[in-house]
Parts: structure tokens; sequence; C-alpha cells
């Protein structure tokens, strides 16, 4: 279903002069001049992609970026992320631009986002995270080829549609991402390339947290992360403790991160943890962070963006998924072989009973037990 606001969107830009037919003919014109081969894909040299989503999004795309760049040496490669996960592809040696989304739903950003794209005349745009501003914006300011989903009210935005569903969740989302270039004869043959880069600020800030908490570098350390962001069910802040507690009892201290806003969800953890234990929460920007995590021997969370982040430094992975198919591992996991993932069974939660997930009662199903035997496992004691 669409909003008011998309409909509000549309008619105002047709009133402010974007009129919507000129650009659906040349949307016709370029998909007959394709079709017939005389549009030469090899002639595209100015390419934008879209993720305006959260963290764990963006780098579940960042494998796209070097297919692009393979298929298309010459080209130049924009990104269009939010201010927030701006860290996440600035450094990365694919990308030469990138744009920042501003996400307030009103008319007077959408002109500004829409000029900012006009103006760049891209020819290409990939829309991974199908909604309908970023396709608006990229068909009003008349780029080319517009690659997205073909299930949506609003994919005739859209004039190279990929019709595949993601809510069932058959596959990885990695996956999902490097599909959509296939309809821009991108080769997408061998394993998904990430690249996360801390810069060496990033670094020394990130040794001088850990000398604050005198966690030398012989020493070995966890990073347990127990918030989600609202991405998903959460393991209780109980468990993190009890885990914490366990942790520390062979030898292995505890760094609890989070997010601006989850203090007081990890001071609660630090707090129920027996022996050390560190907190570091809403100090560090996402490099900062990734650097901290790939300093860890490993790496505790529920689904969330920064477990993506850890998959990618190449920490090792504990991940908590509850029973919910638009939340399934199947596609939101580790993109890592070094992990251990714990689904809830919602059939053995009392609450439950077998149905759909109600709250977080069934991520009660996994035990600190489990979690903590998995840290060991992945740690080779």
């Amino acid at each position: 279903m669409y909003r008011s606001n998309d409909v509000c969107h549309l008619a105002a830009a047709y009133l402010a002069g974007y009129s919507l037919l000129p650009y659906i003919g040349i949307n016709l014109r370029e998909r007959t001049v394709f079709n017939c081969g005389i549009l030469l894909i090899n002639d595209v040299k100015n390419i934008l992609l879209v993720r305006t989503d959260r963290i764990g999004d963006v780098i579940l795309s960042l494998p796209m970026l070097p297919l692009l760049r393979r298929r298309f040496p010459s080209a130049k490669i924009s990104v269009l992320v939010r201010e927030y996960t701006r860290e996440l592809v600035e450094h990365h040696s694919c990308v030469d631009e990138v744009l920042v989304y501003e996400h307030e739903d009103s008319l007077r950003s959408l002109w500004a986002i829409l000029s900012n794209v006009r103006r760049r005349k891209f020819d290409a745009a990939i829309i991974p995270y199908p909604r309908f501003r970023p396709a608006l914006i990229s068909f009003l300011a008349g780029v080319r080829l517009r690659v997205g989903s073909g299930y949506r009210w609003y994919s005739f935005l859209f004039n190279r549609r990929v019709f595949e569903h993601r809510k069932d969740a058959r596959r990885h989302e990695v996956e999902y991402n490097i599909n959509l270039l296939r309809v821009l004869d991108v080769p997408t043959d061998g394993p998904p390339a990430f690249e996360f880069t801390a810069t060496q600020t990033a670094k020394k800030s990130v040794d001088s947290v850990l000398a604050q908490y005198d966690i030398k570098p012989s020493e070995r350390f966890a990073v347990l992360h127990p918030g989600s962001g609202g991405s998903a069910r959460e393991w209780r802040p109980e468990n993190f403790s009890d885990l914490g507690s366990r942790l520390n009892a062979v030898g292995i201290k505890v760094v609890v991160s989070g997010g601006r806003g989850e203090e007081k969800l990890v001071q609660k953890v630090v707090d129920g943890i027996k022996g050390f234990s560190a907190a570091v929460v809403g100090r560090l920007s996402l490099t900062e962070l990734g650097a901290l995590i790939s300093r860890a021997d490993v790496f505790v969370s529920n689904s969330t963006g920064p477990m993506h982040i850890a998959a990618v430094v190449g920490t090792p992975v504990v991940g908590f998924f509850p029973p919910m198919i638009q939340c399934s591992p199947v596609r939101w996991g580790p993109y890592t072989e070094k992990k251990k993932i714990f689904v809830a069974d919602n059939n053995r939660c009392p609450l439950c009973q077998g149905g759909a997930c109600r709250s977080n009662v069934c991520m009660d199903e996994i035990s600190v037990d489990q979690a903590f035997h998995a840290v060991k496992e992945l740690l080779h004691d």
C-alpha cells in the first residue's frame, strides 16, 4: 500500500514542472532501443548505488561495488546513503563520491536530493532497498537506467525490473543485491568481496580506549552487543551478563558495546557481570567500532548491523535470531564461515506455543550454556 504522502510527492513533482509524461516517454523509448541492442551497456559512465537504510543493509550491499567496478572500469561510481552510514562507504576503493540522503519526509528535502542527483546526470541507478522516494528521485532526475524490484506499486518508475521476492528469505541479502546487477550485464561469478577500511585515526582511538580499560594487546577479549536498534527480537540483558561472567571465569575479558540510546541497556549488562567489564556505548564512530571489533577474539550479539561489521573484519560471530521469516539468518545472518548461529524455537516458547513470534520470550529458548560453548568452540578452547 502507498501513503498519502507518496501521492502528494507525485502531484507536487508534476506541479513543480517535472512532468511525468515526458519521462514515461523516455522510459519506453529506452526500453525499445535497449532491447534492439542500440543502446550499449558499455556506454554507462556514471553510476549511482542507492542504499538509504541501516548499517547492516549497507554492509551487505558492499560486494556490489567491486562487481560494478570490474564491469565498468572507467565509470564514476557514487553511493547515496544516510549520514550515519556514510563512514561505511566513504573510504571504499571503488567509490568515487558519497551523496547523503536526507531522511526527513518533506517536499523540501525531496527537492534537495532530487536536485543533487539530477545535477550529476547519472546513466544508471541501482536501488536494492525498494522504497518509493528513492525510486521517484531516480525517475524524476532523468537517470536512463533505473534498476529495482518489479513487485512494488511504484515499480513503473524502474525500467530494469528484477522479479525476485526477498520476503521469503530463500537466499542471503548479499545474493539478492548482487542479482540486481545482472540486468546491467554485470558478471556475478566468484565469492562476494567485502571491504571495510578502519583509518589510522580510528585504530589509534581504539588503542586509547583499550588502554583506558587496561586491556593489553596480549589479552583476549570478547565484545558483547546486547542491542539491536529495534531490528530484531533481543536476547535478555541478564543473559548477556551471565555470559560475560562465564567468559571472565575462563580468562576472557568483556567489552559491552552499544549505540546512542542504548546506554541504559549496556549499563544493565555491565552491572550484572561478575569480574571485568568495560562499557563502550555511544562514543565510537562506525569505523572505530569496526576497529574495536577487529581487535576482539569473538563478537556476540542479536541480529544487528555491528554483527555484519564483525563478519567483514573477520572476527568470529555468535548470533541470536528470532523464529521469524523476515529476520531469518538465511537472509540476514553474518556472511562468514566463522560463526555460530542460534534461532529461538517458538515451539518451546510458553507464549507463542508454535505460533507467530509475539515477543522476546522466544529468545529465552536460547540458553547461556549454548552461547558459552559456542564461544569456546570458536576460540578452540
